[in-house]
């Protein structure tokens, strides 16, 4: 999850919404990536669906099978749905995410027995400093944006 925060920080220097991920197989690290929404124009470049296809890229396969990931911060929907579809076993998350997260938050898409594939998830490893990492994110963007805190 350390690689994961240092994946985050990447992010926020280019303005990015600061969430790294990390996957890894077997004890190695098959992809380390961050949020790259902003700095590619794409609002499907996060930080989980990078990681997902550098992985497949690096196994040569589809499906991540005895992969763990490691997130910053609890997927969305989107996110969620691709981590099912590629078939990745446990799923570390710092913190989660009130709002939109899709990872027993507001929904649970990882453990939904309605899909063909379930997601171990375990919460808390390097919570607060990923929490603050985002909190600090946003307080400078409505700071900019002439808001107080």
């Amino acid at each position: 999850m350390g690689l994961a925060l240092e994946e985050a920080h990447k992010a926020s220097e280019h303005g990015d919404v600061p969430i790294g991920c990390v996957i890894v197989q077997s004890g190695n690290i098959i992809a380390a990536t961050h949020n790259r929404v902003e700095i590619d124009k794409d609002s499907t470049a996060h930080a989980e669906l990078l990681a997902i296809r550098e992985a497949q890229k690096s196994i040569g396969y589809k499906h991540l099978l005895d992969c763990e990931m490691y997130i910053t911060l609890e997927p969305c929907a989107m996110c969620a749905g691709a981590i099912v579809l590629s078939r990745v076993n446990q799923l570390f998350i710092a913190t989660s995410d009130p709002k939109s997260g899709a990872c027993g938050s507001v929904m649970d898409i990882t453990n939904n027995t309605e899909l063909n594939h379930r997601c171990e998830v375990h919460y808390g490893i390097y919570e607060a400093e990923s929490s603050e990492l985002l909190k600090n994110f946003f307080k400078k963007i409505r700071e900019r944006n002439g808001r107080r805190s």
